[in-house]
């Protein structure tokens, strides 16, 4: 079983009391999650860790449906939908919103193009209460995720109790990215080990398919911070890096061969000033793209890493289907 890269949360090794940070030397009271907007504009946030207690081992039971089932699991990359806040009888409205977020993802590419290498499972886990809670704020549903919005004091933060999360994508024949759909039509969502997304909100589609490009394409967030100055090394992603495109060049290194092309997210690939969350010292391929922000295609780079990716392990070759 394959989980994907922890990209959307980083775990921040400081404990900030009184808000400031000092070192302790043990386990983080605190990390960052991936915070987006309905603009499209990307942030991070502080939140404290949350205390994620597991479901009761016998309790983890729910029926497993396949959206899409293409061929075996070893040759495809395997989406698990979860769904929180969904009764015994809303059970066909969280198989509707499933269905709808992966039409959606299949009409960007290079999904659309490689439809066919996913399998897609929807996993149909029954709430008691029907919503989630802080939906608006100060309420409380009986759910089996505990998704929750105003999540570290930011209300469109949608988190889940990952542990339970991933408890029942389990229940589905392989997970390669994880997806909990809450039942609501209010913009929220979050990254991290489990992506999370509005079930009823087509805006918060979006969110899902940032997530897939650190999942799937191993690409680094193209936004930045003001007047935040990079200081780390060479990023390993192939969508960021420390490189001018002169030196680039010289050096035959990152998207080198990419130069001067026109990218599907618009303009021309070049050395652009900000990635990574840093605003000076390092570079993205392109002026903007879903790494960057939200309706955006991804940019040529990243394209070509994900379509990399997909056939990579899937051994199915392209279409327009």
């Amino acid at each position: 079983m394959v989980l994907s890269r922890l990209l959307g949360v980083v775990t921040v090794g400081v404990l900030i009391v009184g808000g400031v940070a000092t070192g302790t030397g043990t386990a983080a009271e605190y990390e960052q999650r991936e915070v987006f907007s309905p603009d499209g504009s990307i942030g991070r946030v502080v939140v404290p860790v949350q205390e994620e207690a597991p479901a009761p081992r016998a309790g983890v039971r729910a029926d497993v449906v396949a959206i899409q089932q293409t061929g075996p699991s070893s040759e495809r990359f395997d989406l698990v939908f979860v769904g929180d806040g969904y009764t015994a009888g809303e059970l066909g409205l969280y198989r509707q919103h499933a269905i709808d977020r992966w039409n959606e993802i299949a009409e960007i590419e290079p999904f659309k193009s490689h439809r066919q290498s996913f399998n897609v499972w929807a996993v149909e886990v029954v709430s008691p209460e029907s919503g989630v809670s802080n939906d608006p704020r100060g309420t409380h549903r009986n759910t089996a995720l505990n998704m929750t919005f105003w999540c570290g004091g930011t209300q469109r933060l949608l988190c889940v109790n990952e542990t339970k999360a991933l408890q029942y994508a389990r229940l589905a024949p392989e997970v390669d990215q994880v997806i909990a759909l809450a039942n609501t039509t209010t913009y929220g969502g979050a990254g991290g080990t489990v992506a999370t997304s509005s079930g009823g909100n087509a805006s918060a589609g979006q969110i899902v398919l940032h997530e897939l490009g650190h999942s799937v394409g191993g690409l680094a967030d193209e936004y930045d911070y003001p007047d935040d100055q990079y200081t780390g090394s060479e990023p390993s992603e192939p969508n960021a890096s420390v490189y001018t495109g002169d030196q680039m060049r010289q050096h035959h290194t990152k998207w080198y061969q990419y130069l001067g092309k026109q990218s599907p997210d618009g303009g021309v690939v070049g050395t652009y000033e900000g990635a990574v969350y840093a605003k000076h010292g390092v570079y993205r391929p392109t002026q903007n793209s879903l790494m960057r922000s939200l309706g955006h295609p991804f940019n040529l780079i990243g394209l070509d890493a994900m379509t990399t990716a997909i056939e990579r392990k899937s051994r199915v070759a392209s279409s327009n289907r």
